[in-house]
């Protein structure tokens, strides 16, 4: 729903410019997700709704999150412009977001993209997928069906990228990275305090309680806190 908002703000703007919004298929099982399309049908607001239907919300399988035909098929219900494509191919995502944006901006026409792909890793730190689908599975995805891999064929075969530059390119984005790393990591920590300013314009007064009673906690019990590695 915020999303529609911002898109009605830009039509009554006549910015000339679309909202893209994106989300897994476990989020359209919410309720947010069917008050967005019909205020985005009935509003006719410039949004591109993208949907990456990756198969899993967190540990829950699509087979048991819905009996219907994915995400794309509850367009046309609510009068959303609708098309499924590969997620896995670069192309195939690129051509329906352009399409579905020039549609968004020309005619104020809502769309609705739902890009069928898989999540190879684990939905967070906190997830361990090997307890939920087996790792054959999981391999098929990352061998057989993988956008990076299928892209780097595509370019192999039109003779646009080969082993020679594909060796010195992960070189150059390791060294590239290693030493982002080493900078980042000599970088003081942020300040605790914006554990609580970072949120609201205003902060609430239950915000204000805790933040007070941290900074007596580390008046107390300072020493036993690495504070030395944190920004004043």
């Amino acid at each position: 729903p915020p999303a529609v908002g911002a898109a009605y703000a830009i039509k009554r703007a006549d910015a000339n410019r679309a909202v893209v919004c994106y989300f897994g298929e476990g989020a359209a099982s919410e309720g947010d997700a069917h008050a967005g399309f019909n205020f985005a049908a009935t509003l006719e607001c410039p949004i591109v709704f993208f949907c990456r239907n990756n198969g899993y919300a967190i540990s829950t399988p699509t087979a048991e999150q819905y009996r219907g035909d994915g995400i794309a098929a509850r367009g046309p219900g609510y009068g959303l412009l609708s098309i499924r494509v590969d997620g896995n191919d670069v192309f195939a995502v690129y051509n329906a977001t352009r399409e579905a944006r020039r549609r968004a901006v020309a005619e104020n026409q809502p769309f609705l993209i739902e890009a069928m792909t898989y999540r190879i890793g684990h939905h967070s730190t906190s997830d361990d997928s090997s307890a939920y689908r087996s790792v054959d599975e999981v391999n098929y995805w990352d061998k057989q069906d993988h956008p990076i891999s299928r892209l780097r064929l595509y370019l192999g075969r039109r003779g646009w990228w080969d082993e020679q530059q594909e060796q010195a390119w992960r070189k150059s984005s390791r060294k590239m990275v290693l030493e982002a790393f080493e900078q980042a990591e000599r970088e003081p920590k942020p300040p605790p305090h914006l554990l609580f300013s970072d949120v609201y314009l205003e902060m609430p007064p239950r915000l204000r309680r805790q933040q007070e009673e941290l900074e007596r906690h580390l008046e107390t019990y300072g020493e036993h806190y690495p504070l030395q590695q944190f920004q004043k």
